[in-house]
């Protein structure tokens, strides 16, 4: 009967069926980009190809694995880093700027198992971290002015919104890797108009304020400049007073008879006997 049985081509192709069937039922293929938690009557048992860091790859534990056919399911899990995005998120800073943020927060699955256990997919997880994302993008820029995001506070604000992320994706297995803004700008209209509007007035009355420092401080530093000056022709003239009597007229001489640049335009007749004209006349040695 047995003979028989092997010289019948359909219970031969029936068998090698069966035997592909368990074939597949008992191997399975764990690629490297994949971690794998073994459940025997949905039990977690193992893990294959598990995350280490700094492990390189090629030496993780990824290839063929073996498991009881029908009793063993593996569940795939992303090794890599995976993603949480976020777009067009209204953020009122705390000078009253109403904001559009674009964010991401980049997280990798370190506990496959409790991942499986808490939220069954990375999917899940992420839908899971988005609006824990979002809540803590806005209680963080809400404390914030604008001007922060453009300047080194915002690293802080990057470092604050991580550690609040990471309390959340333990949860679930996740480590969050990194958190970025990728774009924070006023919203088109009128609020963006009038934000530059204010801005601009601001840095006008800036602008008027340092001017106004400036002047001050150059009207200072020209009096005591002149201060010092008459100071030091004082001492340098009352050792001669006569030279200072000839220089004081001469400079009188070049300002009312010197032509050009609207000096000496006025004719002026005077008796040769003017005392004005003193200089003139010479003096006795």
């Amino acid at each position: 009967m047995s003979r028989s049985l092997f010289r019948n081509p359909v219970a031969i192709g029936i068998a090698l069926l069966v035997l592909a069937i368990l074939a597949a039922s008992s191997i399975a293929i764990v690629p490297e980009a994949k971690q794998a938690v073994i459940l025997r009557v949905q039990q977690p048992i193992g893990i294959v190809n598990r995350y280490e860091p700094g492990q390189p790859f090629g030496r993780s534990g990824a290839g063929i694995v073996l498991r009881i056919p029908f009793l063993d399911r593996l569940v795939w899990v992303e090794k890599r880093v995976l993603a949480v995005e976020l777009d067009n998120q209204q953020v009122l800073s705390s000078d009253q700027q109403r904001l559009e943020v674009d964010a991401f927060a980049r997280f990798r699955i370190v506990n496959p198992v409790q991942m499986v256990v808490t939220a069954g997919s990375e999917q899940s997880v992420a839908d899971q971290l988005q609006p824990i994302l979002g809540s803590t993008l806005r209680g963080e820029l809400g404390k914030r002015p604008f001007a922060a995001l453009l300047s080194p506070e915002r690293s802080q604000v990057m470092e604050n919104i991580q550690t609040a992320l990471q309390r959340t994706a333990a949860q679930y297995g996740a480590e969050i890797v990194d958190v970025r803004i990728k774009h924070a700008d006023l919203p088109e209209g009128s609020p963006l108009t009038s934000a530059l509007n204010r801005m601009r007035s601001a840095r006008t009355q800036e602008a008027v304020t340092i001017q106004a420092r400036g002047q001050k401080q150059a009207q200072i530093i020209r009096a005591d400049a002149e201060a010092q000056a008459a100071q030091i022709y004082a001492q340098s003239f009352g050792k001669d007073a006569d030279f200072y009597a000839f220089w004081r007229a001469m400079e009188s001489y070049r300002t009312t008879f010197a032509k050009g640049e609207g000096n000496g335009d006025t004719s002026i007749v005077l008796s040769p006997n003017n005392g004005y004209l003193r200089e003139f006349q010479g003096r006795e040695r």
